[in-house]
């Protein structure tokens, strides 16, 4: 319920509470500005519906970095796609050993753009034993938990003879909180869509 007076609600919160939020914000008619990771599908659906009823932003990191380092991956893909020698993408995330989905939300959305840029059909989870040679449009995923690591992603393009990564670290966690506001105060008086 959302019983206090307010311009714009943001949430980074848990995701079986993202229902309940959406929800109060729709009833209201409040923005909303959300950056928790880790939904379900049905969860996601009620994102996307209340986008029509109200002004909200949906995205996994608010980080300005790691929102450019998405467009340089973009940039990156499109022109690997058709690389003679072929290119491999693997993306290595870091979190806190506290975080709980894995890998992040954040690492999902990078490997979301890489596909629509290039065309990988097929993802692994870390890799163990012998799978064989690695197979010509996949994306390996890889997490690491470790101590306080706010966040850290790192998509390797690799191709035979050189290498290129698209790195963001964060040091701290004031980089979410600020892009957080911003994206706020960019939803105050906007419409719905």
């Amino acid at each position: 319920k959302l019983d206090v007076p307010c311009d714009v609600v943001v949430d980074f919160s848990l995701p079986k509470a993202v229902p309940g939020i959406v929800q109060a914000c729709v009833e209201k008619g409040v923005p909303l500005v959300v950056a928790t990771t880790g939904l379900e599908p049905h969860e996601v659906a009620e994102i996307r519906a209340a986008a029509s009823k109200i002004p909200l932003l949906w995205a996994p990191s608010m980080s300005l970095a790691v929102n450019l380092a998405m467009k340089l991956t973009d940039v990156a893909g499109r022109a690997l796609k058709d690389h003679p020698s072929g290119a491999d993408v693997e993306i290595i995330e870091r979190h806190h050993r506290f975080k709980e989905d894995s890998p992040s939300g954040t690492a999902l959305k990078f490997g979301q753009i890489v596909a629509d840029a290039m065309g990988q059909t097929s993802v692994v989870h870390g890799r163990e034993g012998r799978p064989g040679a690695r197979p010509h449009g996949e994306i390996g995923y890889h997490a690491v938990r470790t101590g306080d690591n706010p966040g850290e992603h790192t998509i390797v393009f690799g191709l035979l003879g050189e290498t290129l990564e698209v790195t963001v670290k964060a040091t701290n966690r004031d980089c979410y909180a600020q892009g957080a506001l911003a994206a706020a105060k960019f939803l105050v008086g906007k419409p719905a869509k």
